[in-house]
């Protein structure tokens, strides 16, 4: 049509100025995120993040500002480093789908509130932030965080015995960097990063995570993780459990020459089936294990000593029956006087890890590698394990079953609810609406502190319910 008119001697007509065009329904612009904007002026508002400021007692006994200027975290004059992450954090602890859906939500001034700026960041300044982070500063800042809320009675790593897993955050895009890793929930090869995570046994906190690992790594990220543990600490941990895709027999003997415990499974092979089949019946024996179903409460165990390639020296092998699978479960480790039943019951324990995993992806939406704000693995895994161990921190404030409740339990009866706040020259006021849990904030003693909040000028914080 244009070739024809110009043909016929028309000129293209001039673009309008935005002055001249009809007037049209657009959305709002949000304010710029600056913290020297921030507005601390007496006044009332309603917010649909209330029950954010539960986790607030906790992380003000946190040095925030110390932790991430130590372990070098970026920051600028209108967004520091703190109001970053407590940004990022305030959307992983809502179980936002990563932050994309942050846009809804930029004009809440409960949120912006709980990060300490006057409006939340946008999508572009969060991805931005997550590829300026060194990953580098990661591990000291997760050593500094966990230490900050051990403190506080979430008493994790005091057996030093962990379970550790890979987990694998497809990804569906055209990248010729991303390698191909297994993915457990589907059995089969795909492009993807893969991620260690490791978790303290007895409280169920991941404590530490490494993502965006190549294939040449993963065999040597267990004694990665041990050495870090021993640098926190001053020791080695004193058992890991683990599956048998997580490291090499070579590894195996590097962790006994440590003197770190080990329990982890053999890969099957026909030539060990039908070894163990030509082992008569008086060679078995019966154990029991707790807290599990009756029908495989009393599986068989043969216990043997074995030769493993690249370890020296004996293995101790136990071969176990009539747990509901087919074929029998060959378990290793170098525990020589330890009973079989509680080898076999301490590797059962193992599967709280994947349970956690599911957790995480299922509430904290670990997977969505793909979505409107593109981020670094190593930054959403580490918002990852803190906002999992702040709900695990609040859920042993609660007590009455919580201790052990999944996240998304706990976000439904406390964390999803309204609240309206209100400033004061020297408080901040979060009212919550009468909810049926309220009772078990109150006898947790919520309603009993009023901490002061740094980034709030200093306002101490008053919660009450209904």
């Amino acid at each position: 049509m244009a070739a024809i008119l110009k043909e016929e001697g028309f000129a293209r007509l001039p673009r309008r100025r935005d002055s001249e065009r009809p007037a049209r329904v657009g959305p709002d612009v949000a304010r710029v995120a600056d913290v020297r904007q921030l507005d601390l002026s007496p006044r009332r508002f309603r917010t649909q993040f209330g029950g954010l400021f539960l986790f607030v007692p906790y992380l003000v006994q946190v040095p925030f500002e110390e932790l991430l200027e130590r372990a070098g975290f970026p920051g600028t004059a209108m967004v520091p480093a703190a109001q970053a992450m407590r940004s990022l954090l305030a959307l992983k602890l809502f179980g936002n789908a990563r932050p994309s859906h942050v846009m809804s939500d930029v004009f809440d001034e409960g949120l912006a509130a709980f990060a300490g700026l006057n409006v939340m960041p946008k999508r572009a300044f969060l991805t931005e932030y997550s590829c300026r982070i060194d990953p580098r500063a990661y591990p000291e800042f997760m050593g500094a965080w966990f230490d900050a809320i051990s403190r506080q009675g979430l008493d994790w790593g005091a057996s030093s015995s962990f379970d550790l897993d890979f987990h694998t955050i497809p990804f569906h895009g055209e990248d010729a960097l991303v390698e191909k890793h297994y993915v457990s929930k589907r059995s089969r090869s795909q492009k993807g990063v893969l991620a260690f995570l490791a978790q303290d046994a007895e409280t169920r906190v991941f404590c530490y995570a490494r993502g965006e690992m190549r294939r040449g790594e993963r065999d040597d990220e267990v004694l990665r993780f041990a050495e870090y543990w021993k640098e926190r600490t001053g020791h080695w941990p004193s058992e890991l459990v683990f599956d048998s895709k997580l490291t090499t027999y070579r590894k195996l003997n590097e962790l006994n020459h440590r003197g770190i415990d080990f329990i982890t499974l053999r890969r099957r092979s026909k030539t060990m089936l039908a070894d163990v089949a030509r082992h008569p019946v008086s060679a078995w024996r019966r154990i029991r294990l707790d807290r599990v179903p009756k029908a495989y409460r009393n599986p068989r165990v043969l216990d043997q000593h074995v030769q493993l390639r690249h370890y020296e020296g004996p293995c101790r092998q136990l071969v176990v029956a009539d747990l509901g699978h087919e074929n029998p479960t060959f378990l290793l480790t170098n525990q020589m006087r330890r009973s079989p039943a509680k080898l076999v019951s301490r590797y059962a324990q193992r599967m709280v890890i994947e349970n956690g995993i599911a957790d995480s992806i299922d509430f904290f939406h670990m997977d969505a590698l793909s979505s409107a704000v593109p981020m670094k693995i190593n930054c959403d895994l580490q918002l990852t394990l803190m906002a999992s161990s702040l709900y695990r921190l609040l859920g042993t404030q609660i007590g009455h079953g919580y201790t052990t409740a999944k996240s998304r339990h706990i976000f439904r009866d406390f964390i999803h609810a309204a609240g309206h706040v209100t400033l004061t020259e020297d408080e901040v006021i979060v009212r919550f609406q009468k909810r049926a849990h309220n009772p078990l904030l109150r006898a947790a003693g919520f309603a009993d502190r009023h901490p002061p909040v740094p980034w709030l000028g200093g306002r101490r914080l008053r919660l009450l319910f209904g």
